[in-house]
């Protein structure tokens, strides 16, 4: 089987199979840009130092080895000329040539404006994301605008902006609040749905090596 890595064409994608490494043990992480004309290069160089294209047979075999896996999670939609990366690594040795950050960290992991936070479910941990701070107040503070000036046009075009976004347990919980908010200030028309985000598939196939 050659060696490859998923291409997430939307950040829905890209996002969607961040949370999914993560309860395999995928805890640590670095970051970048990379031209569009380079990614390809680069992720055949990313796998010939680290791996991340093996197959599932070939990680466990690192992993009994004590070796470090790791996988590339690519966002790069059609036609963009910028690529963001995100290398996602498990514990074990081999990638000391990378400065590794751990996903339960201070600051939090943040990745296409989102940000990675743990939330309880069931008794148990699990991760989501949701938007920055910075985001929210310029939402908050846009609704108000909007609601204040009696504009429902403008605000119920906002309002349908938050549901189009990616609809995480975070990310939609915030919009709860926002639209709630919007409420308040004298929205009366129906709220956009909130679409729950389902099992979707991480990408086309990049060969890597």
């Amino acid at each position: 089987m050659p060696a490859s890595t998923p291409i997430a064409r939307s950040k829905t994608a890209a996002l969607a199979r961040v949370l999914d490494v993560i309860t395999k043990g995928y805890c640590r992480y670095t970051q970048g840009t990379v031209s569009a004309s380079k990614a390809e290069s680069m992720a055949r160089k990313f796998h010939l130092c680290y791996g991340i294209g093996c197959t599932p047979a070939q990680r466990v075999t690192k992993r009994k080895r004590g070796l470090a896996n790791a996988l590339l999670v690519m966002y790069w939609p059609e036609g963009r000329q910028q690529v963001e990366w995100l290398m996602l690594v498990a514990d074990g040795e081999g990638m000391e040539g990378e400065t590794l950050l751990g996903i339960a960290d201070k600051p939090r992991l943040v990745w296409l404006g989102y940000e990675l936070v743990r939330r309880p479910e069931r008794g148990r941990t699990a991760w989501t994301w949701r938007r920055t701070a910075s985001e929210m107040a310029e939402l908050y503070a846009l609704i108000a605008e909007y609601g204040n000036k009696r504009n429902v046009k403008l605000l119920g075009g906002l309002l349908q902006t938050l549901a189009n976004q990616p609809g995480f347990h975070g990310v939609r919980e915030q919009s709860m609040r926002l639209f709630q908010e919007a409420r308040r200030l004298g929205f009366s028309g129906d709220f956009p749905f909130l679409y729950f985000v389902q099992k979707i598939s991480h990408g086309e196939r990049l060969q890597c090596g």
